[in-house]
């Protein structure tokens, strides 16, 4: 019975693959005619790495880190095309690491002395021999190494494995050359990702050991149980958790573990060895690895490092929560072997950039941020002008010395450390490709929610993969549209009801109502939602003013708050002028709620604002308009009687007071996509705007104080619920909305013992009503 039900999915599979396939082979592809540039550093913050001419001036495609022949190594014949993959990694370079009393200087160093003293555990003049026993839990972190025989076995094992769990790791050749350029003039390089699975730590190592580059020390956060596997896992030069901490923060809060591990990452770099280090978009988690490397050039003990933000983007985020011990991982492995490879990876290495140059450049300034309530309870409680400056999110770099974040001094230095990790999680996102498969669930959750066939579907796909690269933005995919969409839907195919109807050619394809499957699709789209953050948060500003408009009674010609983007058809007259500085309030307000990553630290508040509503009028959504005035600007004969010149040696300032500012109005475009269009953008906000006021009526719900992962998995409770009973909005209730929502209950003035506070109810109140009614 089993046998005949699965063989009538299977038939049901092929049937609509086959009907997409005859209903678009006559579909002319648009896909590859562009590559665009990426990865390149950041103008503002180095100017001076950005002039370096490091790149070949011709395209040298992609390479596909599995797949392997005879030509990729010495031999030619028929035995070595079936042990090529040996072959191949027997003749990687490994460079030599060695450890030869690296442990004495790291007992040596001032930071390790300052720690015990501090500690008051050993007495002065002690030798650093009879410290052992205090440094027993840091011995193998600090013995960690590379060795090559090793290092080529599990290079082997892992190219074995990824070739059943991918199909494909495709890297770009020119980024390649350009960190063999790097390391050739001996930089030290810092590659910095965004974590999003374990694979992650294992991918960039074998990318550049395939490649003969420096295999870089990588910094895993996992707590292995089996001391075998911590052992291999240390003689390839991974980092591991202390065996005596369970998490990051807990391994934090010994007071020794950070002079430790900053004076062993001194040694390294003096080393000439490479780091590579996760840093979590969610929690900023990793971040203060690359806080004590910055420690480190602002001491002088180290001269300066070359980070490499790297963008890792997966057709289908691998799922790797296991309990990570020898007979676990020994049946995973197992278990590879007979599954079929899923999706691919694109992996893009950024333009390298001196950490130095962006510490002391002064771009970047750190000294006008300040806390989410100072910025935005004023304007919500007492009606005060916007405040153009900066949030400051202090939780990225926790100081592991204070009790609490309240005692936590609000140094510059601190904030500049902050501004590097964000830097390097927006330029590591930025970089990163997009896949088919994301392209495809931002159509499906933000567009097509209700459903749509297949034929439209696809012409979705071809337009919106026109704005990507438009947008400077790489894809993970090229090839006919039809074999994009099939491979897309393939994948998503658990995620999605697929209707195939032998009587209608076009099947009809509509997300699954579920909460896996939804919160699968909103983590693909992700990124897609990071390429049009400007345009979402214009267009949420915009929806903002027309929900204001029509709560006024002002025009009758705006639809209700109810409406849906695939209920609007036909031309639909939105007669209203909205106002310049009001929609740039709007959005700045909303660039204060946005998750960490989706703004570059360095562009001012006021800047992006800006840059939103501008990306409106060139997506054609917004028409500008100038305000009449009643007396032309320069007719000083009826304005002043006199022409009066200023004195100022400002260039931004005017030789004469004839010039003001223009002042523009907006109106809605009246096209019939444009709608369509706005809804589409507002939705991509939607879920997080959504879950902050969910999260902000669950206050009452919820007995306080409790501890702050405690009351982040209630209110994640809190979510599910809701969206359980109303049966929609899966996507707002994720685990990493849930700690976004509570982090930004607590920068507007929430206690740490996340009491239900008045004042950031009220706040997130009237936000929510501003924002949220896209």
């Amino acid at each position: 019975m089993d046998v005949d039900v699965k063989e009538g999915e299977q038939k049901v599979k092929l049937s609509w693959q086959l009907m997409i396939k005859k209903k678009l082979i006559t579909v002319p592809s648009c896909l590859g005619k562009i590559r665009p540039v990426v990865g390149q550093c950041c103008q503002q913050c180095a100017p001076d790495s950005l002039r370096k001419k490091l790149g070949q001036n011709s395209f040298l495609g992609f390479r596909n880190l599995l797949s392997f022949n005879e030509t990729q190594t010495r031999y030619r014949g028929w035995l070595v095309r079936r042990v090529c993959c040996a072959l191949f990694v027997s003749g990687r370079k490994v460079y030599a690491s060695p450890v030869s009393n690296r442990l004495e200087r790291v007992c040596q160093s001032n930071r390790v002395k300052e720690g015990l003293t501090a500690e008051q555990k050993a007495p002065e003049g002690q030798d650093s021999r009879g410290q052992l026993n205090r440094f027993s839990p840091f011995l193998p972190l600090i013995k960690t190494c590379i060795s090559p025989s090793l290092l080529r076995f599990v290079g082997w094992v892992m190219l074995k494995m990824f070739s059943s769990v991918f199909g494909g790791i495709q890297v770009n050749l020119n980024h390649l050359s350009v960190l063999r350029k790097v390391s050739q003039e001996e930089s030290m390089l810092v590659y910095v990702y965004v974590r999003q699975s374990v694979m992650d730590c294992a991918l960039i190592p074998l990318v550049l050991f395939g490649h003969n580059l420096r295999v870089p020390y990588t910094v895993c956060p996992l707590r292995v149980y089996s001391s075998p596997l911590r052992s291999i896992l240390q003689k390839v030069g991974v980092f591991l958790l202390p065996p005596t901490a369970l998490t990051e923060q807990e391994a934090e809060m010994d007071s020794l573990y950070s002079p430790v591990m900053t004076s062993l990452l001194r040694e390294l770099l003096h080393e000439g060895q490479a780091i590579s280090v996760g840093v979590s978009a969610e929690s900023g988690q990793g971040g203060q690895w690359l806080a004590r490397i910055r420690q480190l050039i602002k001491d002088g003990s180290v001269p300066d490092v070359s980070l490499v933000p790297v963008g890792i983007s997966y057709d289908c985020v691998p799922k790797t929560n296991i309990q990570v011990g020898l007979i676990a991982v020994f049946q995973w492995l197992w278990s590879l072997f007979w599954r079929r490879p899923e999706g691919s990876v694109r992996i893009h290495f950024a333009q390298p950039f001196s950490l130095k140059e962006m510490c002391e450049s002064g771009r970047c300034r750190v000294d006008e941020w300040l806390p989410l309530q100072d910025l935005l309870l004023p304007v919500i409680l007492n009606n005060r002008p916007s405040v153009f400056r900066q949030r400051r999110m202090s939780w990225l770099l926790p100081s592991p010395h204070y009790a609490s974040e309240l005692e936590a001094p609000t140094h510059p230095e601190r904030d500049l450390g902050i501004a590097i990790i964000l830097h390097l999680i927006f330029s590591a996102t930025a970089c990163s490709a997009v896949m088919s498969t994301s392209l495809v669930s931002s159509l499906l959750l933000y567009k097509r929610r209700k459903g749509v066939n297949a034929s439209a579907l696809c012409r979705d796909v071809a337009w919106l993969t026109e704005e990507l690269l438009f947008r400077n933005k790489d894809v993970g995919f090229g090839g006919s549209l039809a074999e994009v969409m099939q491979y897309s839907l393939s994948l998503l195919a658990p995620h999605l009801i697929i209707a195939a109807v032998p009587s209608r050619k076009d099947p009809f394809i509509v997300p699954h109502p579920s909460l896996a499957a939804t919160l699968h699709l909103a983590l693909q789209a992700k990124i897609v939602t990071h390429t049009f953050v400007l345009e979402a948060v214009g267009a949420c500003a915009v929806s903002a003013m027309l929900c204001e408009v029509v709560a006024s009674g002002i025009s009758s010609s705006i639809g209700s708050d109810g409406v849906d983007g695939e209920e609007v058809r036909g031309d639909v007259e939105f007669d209203v002028v909205l106002c310049q500085s009001e929609l740039t309030e709007h959005a700045l307000h909303l660039c204060h709620l946005l998750p960490p990553g989706f703004m570059p630290p360095c562009q001012s508040s006021q800047s992006f604002a800006l840059d939103a509503i501008d990306s409106l009028v060139r997506c054609g959504i917004l028409i500008m308009e100038d305000i009449p005035r009643e007396v032309p600007i320069c007719d000083f004969l009826k304005r002043e009687g006199t022409l009066t010149w200023t004195t100022s040696d400002d260039p931004d300032e005017s030789d004469s007071d004839c010039e003001e500012p223009d002042l523009h109005a907006y109106k809605i475009s009246q096209p019939s996509h444009c709608p369509e269009m706005l809804f589409f953008l507002c939705s991509m906000l939607a879920g997080h705007l959504r879950a902050l006021c969910w999260t902000t009526i669950g206050l009452d719900l919820i007995d306080t104080p409790r501890p702050e992962t405690e009351f982040v998995a209630q209110i994640h409770s809190h979510l599910c619920d809701t969206a359980n009973k109303k049966k929609q909005h899966y996507e707002s209730c994720s685990e990493e909305a849930a700690h976004t929502a509570v982090r930004t209950l607590i920068d507007l003035g929430v206690s740490d013992s996340l009491n239900a506070c008045v004042r950031a109810t009220v706040a997130l109140a009237v936000v929510n009503r501003r924002c949220v009614r896209a």
